[in-house]
Parts: structure tokens; C-alpha cells; sequence
């Protein structure tokens, strides 16, 4: 794996740490709707990603091996890939930005939990990313190194409001800001190594690479359908949280066009 591959896979964890750096200089607690629109936003940009990045190239990719039927692999990989997540987030303890608790019942604390619920957001961008570089370095012709450094900047821009959104109610909650700060930047350590671990795999079983496509997108939707449009859509200020997954929508998919 050469070094401009692993620089990748570290670029959406530098969105996190940056991100989670805001526990130095802003307020102990994100405004409520600020909140709403950095959550749209990322929403924005992970849908965004899921279509352009990964399931358009899956189902053409497709098409080479299959012809009318490359729908196929696609759907099955995209529905492979929101049974995973679903399944990920049954059997772990985690809890959302409303405080309401997921999985099996647990002694962990507060914190921790909050942390975990950011991890499992974590896995399916890594793999996605992992997915893209994984294409190119085995000569796909239609995954390029620019597509794959375009999805990784495009979910490091929405890992930056992701950082900044696990650190500070951290701190609010009475966690010193550097320990806040760790564990934020921490929370987004899973990407480079999900996204290391796809690109061994898929070394592995190169003919399923549709499917692979398609299964990180099922993953990255799964997370918006279940975590951030409810977090978004709740409570008051929908018009600019929706606006806001606009932005990010369309800013994904001009960064996928212009560098894919």
C-alpha cells in the first residue's frame, strides 16, 4: 500500500480532530441550532457520497460483468450493507445527542456510550473510503484516485461539525476540555482502520467489487435514515436544517464531479 493511499484513508480522521478541536475556543454547548444544521449538512454530504461515489460506479461496474442485470449486485451489496449496520447498532450500547439509550443494556457511563454511537457513524465512511482506494489500486477504470480522495475530503468536511458536536457536550457535561478533546479525536479512529481493512478484504475478492460498492453505501444511508434525520428533523428549525442537507448534497456532488 503506498503512501498516497494511506494519506488518504487518514484524511477523514484529520476532519475529526479538527472538529473536535472547537472544545478549545467555543462555548461549553453547540447551539441548538447550529446543531440541527451541521447534523443536515452531514446528512447531505454522506447521501450525496452514497449515490455519486459508490452506487453510480457499482452498478456501472456491473454492467462490464453482467449487462441488464447489474442492477443486481448493487442492490443485494446495498442491502448487505444496511442489514450490517443494523445489526452493529442492536448489539452495541450507545446513546444519541437526545440522551435516549440503544442497545443492550450496559453499565457504561454517559460519555462512553455517546462516544460509541460516533464510532458506529465512523465504520461505514471508513469503508467506503477503503472501497474507493481499494478500485483504484486494482486498476478499476471506472474508480479513480481523484474519486477516492474527493469521497475522503467530502466526509472529512462533515466529520469537522461531527467532532466539534461528540467533544463539546462532552466538556458541557463536566469532562475537562483536553479530555474532551482526546476523546472526540478518538472517536474517529475506526475510519482509517475500517478503511485499511476494506482494502486488504477486497484485495481478496476483486469480482465482488459492485457489491463492495454498494454495500458502503447501504451502510453510510443506514446511518443517515436512522441517526441523522431524526436529529435534524426534530423539534424546531426544519427549513434551515433542510436547506443545510442541500448544501451538503450539492457540495459533495460538485467536489465528486470536479476531482472524480
Amino acid at each position: 500500500m503506498n503512501t498516497a493511499v494511506l494519506a488518504g484513508l487518514m484524511v477523514p480522521f484529520f476532519g475529526t480532530t479538527l472538529g473536535s478541536m472547537m472544545v478549545f475556543f467555543m462555548r461549553k454547548q453547540l447551539n441548538e441550532r447550529l446543531n440541527k444544521m451541521l447534523t443536515g449538512f452531514a446528512a447531505g454530504v454522506m447521501v450525496s457520497a452514497s449515490f455519486w461515489s459508490l452506487l453510480i460506479p457499482a452498478v456501472e461496474q456491473g454492467k462490464e460483468l453482467m449487462g441488464k442485470i447489474a442492477v443486481f449486485p448493487a442492490t443485494i451489496g446495498f442491502c448487505l450493507g444496511m442489514v450490517f449496520l443494523l445489526l452493529i447498532d442492536t448489539m452495541t450500547p450507545h446513546m444519541h445527542m437526545d440522551e435516549s439509550v440503544e442497545g443492550p443494556a450496559s453499565n457504561l457511563k454517559k460519555s462512553t456510550m455517546l462516544v460509541l454511537a460516533v464510532v458506529i457513524h465512523n465504520i461505514p465512511e471508513g469503508m467506503a473510503v477503503g472501497v474507493l482506494y481499494a478500485g483504484w489500486m486494482q486498476g478499476n477504470a471506472l474508480v479513480s484516485f481523484t474519486a477516492a480522495l474527493s469521497l475522503a475530503i467530502g466526509i472529512a468536511i462533515q466529520n469537522f461539525p461531527e467532532g466539534a458536536i461528540i467533544s463539546m457536550p462532552l466538556h458541557a457535561n463536566g469532562m475537562s476540555k483536553r479530555k474532551a478533546f482526546l476523546q472526540g479525536m478518538f472517536s474517529g479512529v475506526v475510519e482509517p482502520i475500517a478503511g485499511f481493512v476494506t482494502i486488504l478484504l477486497a484485495s481478496l475478492i476483486v469480482p465482488y467489487m459492485p457489491a463492495l460498492l454498494s454495500f458502503a453505501a447501504g451502510a453510510m444511508i443506514y446511518v443517515v435514515v436512522e441517526e441523522l434525520i431524526p436529529e435534524m428533523s426534530e423539534g424546531e428549525h426544519t427549513n434551515l436544517t433542510t436547506i443545510s442537507f442541500m448544501l451538503g448534497f450539492v457540495g459533495m456532488m460538485i467536489l465528486d464531479v470536479a476531482l472524480g
